[in-house]
């Protein structure tokens, strides 16, 4: 059986730094990501949805101009509506979508429009606050086709 070669400290130095770096590579990685949001200037509900994606460790940029046109410039039909829109990494997100469906959006990366949540569910995000009395209602997380004609059910909140 081979002696184990003795340890130098210019090896030790390098294997700290190299174990460093892997620790620090993926914190340097997980810069925020951004998303983009239409919503009216007044909607206290589209506000509440923003602060829990910002919680979430997203960045956000708000636009005050309303959500319709946003929402028909990127492909949704009015079918899938609510009262905010969102574009992040490409994905089209409509409604009160939980960050935690958008990080799994984000990280199996499907061949589709976006996520939507549509109508206002009471108990999703953004919809969960005092006034409710802590009502939550079921409801569905939807995965839209691109071109906006079908979905799937991508997460259903019981």
């Amino acid at each position: 059986m081979p002696s184990p070669v003795p340890a130098t400290r210019r090896g030790v130095l390098a294997g700290a730094v190299g174990i460093g770096l892997l620790v620090a590579l993926p914190a340097l990685a997980r810069a925020p990501m951004r998303v983009e949001v239409w919503k009216s200037p007044t909607c206290g509900c589209c506000g509440d949805w923003i602060a829990h994606m910002r919680e979430a460790g997203f960045e956000v940029q708000i636009h005050d101009t309303g959500n319709t046109a946003a929402r028909a410039r990127l492909g949704l039909p009015a079918k899938y509506g609510s009262c905010h829109t969102a574009l992040v990494a490409g994905y089209v997100l409509e409604g009160h979508v939980p960050a935690a469906d958008v990080v799994r959006l984000l990280r199996e990366k499907p061949a589709a429009l976006g996520l939507a949540v549509p109508g206002m569910p009471v108990g999703s995000p953004g919809m969960d606050g005092p006034e409710y009395g802590g009502r939550r209602d079921p409801y569905d997380t939807l995965l839209v086709e691109r071109g906006g004609g079908g979905h799937r059910v991508f997460v259903a909140h019981r």
